[in-house]
């Protein structure tokens, strides 16, 4: 990381170090043929690429057509300038995080999960909870120490709720993954007015997970905390055994770990 006040600028990769190409996909809603790509190509003109190359073509549907550009962007990030959740503690094995449960919790922890409104994607809950979880990593469901429930797609928020009330849920997770017209920050903000409602917010930890889902984006909508793209079960569970653990005052607040996406942690600390 940049020391303070010194820049560190960076542009897009392609075929050499900052030489800003980028690949563009998007569809245009019109037939396929050579005024389609003249008009894909003014497209990205106008939103400030140069040097353009109309790399693939297809029809998407009728009157519709898909392009992938090649382009070059001027544009420029300080990347020293950014401030966002960095992984920061070394996160508690499978073995070692059902000890710490039974030494200091003394029970299973609940959780339950679901994908909420009109969602019917359960890859992104069922990699989280099922037994066989993802990419070699365990579900929560193999964990002795967390009893955990999957109520699968299309459930409502205020049923996910009620359900996680009635067994004092530690936690309850909602996985969104439709995300056009910005439909799962509108659902994501229901579920938060619901769990206000029901007594529960701030006294059970809520999680958002999906593939358009940051931490910065989960706590701006009331959530304690978002798990995006590339999230395995081991990092929820470690965040979930420490929100139990701090809420019990056996842990302090201030501590992080890796996997727990917090600001907080991203500032000074080291791995």
């Amino acid at each position: 990381m940049s020391t303070k006040g010194e820049k560190e600028l960076i542009r897009a990769y392609g075929d050499r170090r900052d030489d800003g190409v980028v690949q563009l996909a998007f569809t245009l809603p019109v037939p396929m043929s050579e005024k389609a790509k003249e008009a894909a190509l003014l497209y990205c003109q106008k939103m400030g690429f140069h040097d353009i190359k109309i790399a693939a073509t297809e029809r998407a549907a009728d009157n519709y057509s898909f392009f992938i550009v090649y382009a070059h962007t001027k544009a420029v990030l300080d990347y020293a300038e950014i401030d966002t959740p960095e992984l920061v503690v070394k996160k508690l094995g499978f073995d070692d995080l059902n000890k710490v449960i039974e030494e200091q919790v003394g029970r299973r922890i609940v959780v339950f999960g679901a994908c909420t409104g009109t969602d019917t994607h359960t890859v992104g809950i069922d990699a989280i909870l099922n037994m066989k979880g993802y990419s070699g990593d365990y579900g929560l469901e193999r964990y002795p120490w967390f009893e955990a429930f999957n109520l699968g797609s299309q459930v409502p928020n205020v049923e996910l709720l009620r359900r996680a009330r009635e067994r004092n849920a530690d936690a309850v997770l909602v996985s969104q993954v439709v995300t056009q017209r910005d439909v799962h920050k509108d659902n994501s903000k229901q579920f938060i007015e619901e769990a206000k409602k029901m007594g529960l917010h701030g006294k059970v930890s809520l999680l958002l997970g999906g593939p358009r889902v940051d931490h910065k984006l989960a706590t701006s909508l009331g959530f304690d905390a978002g798990f995006g793209p590339g999230t395995k079960p081991s990092d929820v569970a470690n965040f979930v055994v420490h929100q139990v653990l701090q809420r019990m005052g056996k842990e302090e607040k201030g501590l992080h770990y890796e996997g727990e996406p917090t600001a907080k942690a991203a500032k000074g600390a080291k791995t």
